[in-house]
Parts: C-alpha cells; structure tokens; sequence
C-alpha cells in the first residue's frame, strides 16, 4: 500500500514539474538577453508592426494625388471613418478636432498589432501581453483628466466626478469612494483587460485548435481517430477567420470608448 501511494505522489509531482507557467506563454529573450533592453518575439513584433504601419503611412501620404487611386482611397477612407464615425459621432465636431489624432493613432496601432496574430510568422497579437492595453488605457485617462480640468477647473472637475448631482447627500458617504474607485481604477483596468483577455484567449483557442490537428492528423497512432483532425482543422479555419474580425472589432471597441470617456469629462451641454 504504501509503495502504491509513493508511486501516486511520485507521478503526481513529475506531472506538476511539466505543468506550464506564465513563462512558457511568453516568448523567450532573442536579442540583448540578461539586459534592460532584451527583446522578446513579441516586442520585436510591435517594433516591425510600428516600422511597417510609419512606412506605409508615410509613403502614401508622400505620393498623394488630388485624383485618389485604390489604395489612396482606402487609406483616405480609414482616416475618414475614424474621424467621423469615431470621433466626431460621439464628442461633435467642435470637441472632436482636438482629438482626431489621438483617436487615429489608437485606432491604427492596435488594429494592426491585433492583426500581427493572424500574420503567417508573427503567429501572435502585439498585444497579447497586458503592458500594451495598460498603456493605451493610461493614455486615454490622462487626457479624460486634462480635459476635464482644462474645462471645469480641478475643484469643479472632482466635484461633478465624486458628488453627482440629484443623490441624496447621505448616499455621498458610499457613492463618493465608489466614484474615485471607478475614476482611478475600475474604468482604466475595464479598458486594459477587455484588449487584453480577447485577443489572448482568441490566440489560446486558435493554437489549441491547430495543435489538436497536427495530433489527429499526424501523431495519432490510431487512424480511426483521425477524421477528428478535419473535424479540429475546420474549427481553426473558423477561428482564424473570427479573430481577425475580433482583432478589427477590438480596436474599434477600445478607440470608441476611449473617446466617449474623454467626452464625458466635458461639461454637458444644455
């Protein structure tokens, strides 16, 4: 008996010794390993995505023609839904010119670091680790605060924040906490961990599908089993084409919300 449950605990702790970390997900170090300034795939991707994204950008708007061709057009046509359908939907136009820049930017960059995962190479989202979406996140709170203290002023601009009119003074005991709570860290972690836990779990479901057909289709001993590898191979076909969708929704869903909470730091107009 006792050789029997030393065998279990044997087994057991082999198996937790090949259980996967957090490390295992995160690519390793492939330049300047050991330093402050080590690179990993995934800093090394949104270094290539960023070059790739300025070039463009950069020489369309060098060979501009008052005459638009088909990628001029599309580019233009980008610029011209963020800036109207964003932007100027939500703040107006008044408001909305201040930002459109800001609203390009996060739009452009997480769209395509969203689709760096779904690049034959890349095989993984720019922003699939949660520094990135932390910083956008951080970004859009920044301005929400700059705008509202340009506007109202720092005093007017906590009190309409923390004290919301129409409640109850008494109420003003719980809802007050609750409000600074929301404004320093439950909307900013919402922001970063929406980004974050999609285009993660998009990544996760993705390879897990793709792993499982090599296994089927491949590895499998018994041939019986592998009609399941077209069965797991249709679902990843399903999946990439999801996650690109995902990938384009995501930073459309983090670029409109980024700018109605800058909006909401405006006084309302009456």
């Amino acid at each position: 008996m006792v050789d029997v449950f030393s065998a279990g605990a044997l087994t057991l702790a082999e198996s937790s010794m090949e259980m996967p970390s957090i490390d295992d997900f995160l690519p390793p170090e492939i330049l300047f390993q050991g330093t402050p300034f080590a690179i990993n795939r995934i800093i090394f991707v949104r270094i290539l995505a960023t070059i790739i994204m300025l070039l463009v950008l950069g020489i369309t708007a060098a060979r501009a023609k008052l005459v638009p061709g088909r990628w001029q057009g599309a580019v233009e046509w980008l610029i011209e839904f963020i800036k109207k359908d964003i932007v100027y939907q939500v703040m107006g136009e008044v408001r909305g010119k201040r930002y459109v820049p800001m609203i390009t930017t996060v739009f452009l960059t997480l769209l395509v670091f969203n689709l760096c995962g779904e690049v034959p190479g890349m095989n993984i989202a720019a922003s699939a680790t949660i520094t990135l979406p932390l910083v956008f996140a951080m970004w859009c709170f920044a301005q929400y605060w700059i705008a509202g203290i340009r506007e109202k002023g720092l005093g007017h601009f906590l009190r309409d924040e923390l004290f919301p009119k129409g409640v109850p003074w008494p109420i003003y005991i719980l809802l007050s906490p609750i409000q600074l709570l929301e404004l320093l860290v439950i909307r900013p972690f919402s922001l970063t961990i929406r980004l974050f836990a999609n285009m993660v779990s998009g990544h996760l479901i993705l390879a897990l599908c793709l792993s499982a057909t090599q296994y089927f289709l491949i590895d499998v001993v018994n041939k019986f089993m592998m009609p399941f590898g077209v069965v797991t191979f249709a679902a990843g076909v399903f999946m990439y084409l999801f996650e690109v969708l995902v990938a384009c929704l995501q930073a459309y869903i983090f670029a409109i919300l980024t700018t109605a909470y800058i909006n909401m730091s405006y006084p309302e107009i009456d």
